[in-house]
């Protein structure tokens, strides 16, 4: 059984991009991390560092307690689901951040899908299922819902690799699947019995 990280190690794990894994450090720090294959070290210039799935997995066993702040509190990026209390600003700041986030997990799919494909989900999104959604919707410049203004909606289901997106209307509803399916989602329109509500059901393809 290998050994955990030091403190400081995962210091720099948990500081870790949450979208594509990219690292900050010292190199002697990175090389370490390498070393015990929890990085890798891009080839391409500039030979960023990045987690490989081995330190992905113990960032995300960081107990709840210490990853539980709000996302300006600890200025860390999240794509939009939809309905959140407390939105981020909009604006040309947000729609950069937005923009650079697509392109990190557009990066990341290029470098963890065997074939290095950029058009399917890769393992981080399958992970991550509500957050990869949202963000393929926001980066597709749909509008969240929050606040007075409506918009579409990301949630859970118990259903294994599917999110239920809602959205304000059936032309809104059709576009939020059009979207997703170019990000190279499988979704379908269905009719919640209770209610009647229209949703989609989306799961990230695998071929």
């Amino acid at each position: 059984m290998s050994r955990p990280p030091t403190a400081a190690q995962q210091r720099l794990i948990e500081a870790a991009d949450p979208v594509t894994g990219r690292l900050r450090g010292t190199e002697a720090q990175l090389a370490a991390l390498v070393q015990r294959g929890l990085a890798f070290r891009h080839p391409r210039p500039p030979h960023e560092h990045f987690l490989t799935p081995a330190g992905h997995r113990i960032r995300e066993a960081v107990p709840a307690a210490e990853t539980a702040e709000p996302v300006t509190d600890a200025g860390v990026f999240a794509a939009r689901v939809g309905g959140e209390e407390q939105p981020p600003a909009d604006g040309p700041a947000r729609r950069r951040e937005v923009h650079s986030a697509w392109q990190g997990l557009l990066e990341l799919r290029r470098m963890t899908n065997p074939d290095g494909t950029v058009d399917r989900p890769c393992g981080w999104e399958r992970a991550h299922l509500v957050r990869a959604a949202a963000l393929a919707l926001e980066a597709a410049g749909h509008r969240p819902a929050g606040g007075s203004a409506d918009g579409y909606r990301v949630r859970a289901t118990p259903q294994p690799e599917a999110v239920a997106v809602y959205a304000p209307g059936p032309e809104a509803l059709a576009a939020c699947a059009a979207t997703l399916e170019r990000a190279g989602w499988q979704a379908g329109e269905y009719t919640e019995p209770r209610t009647r509500v229209r949703y989609l059901l989306a799961s990230p393809r695998r071929v």
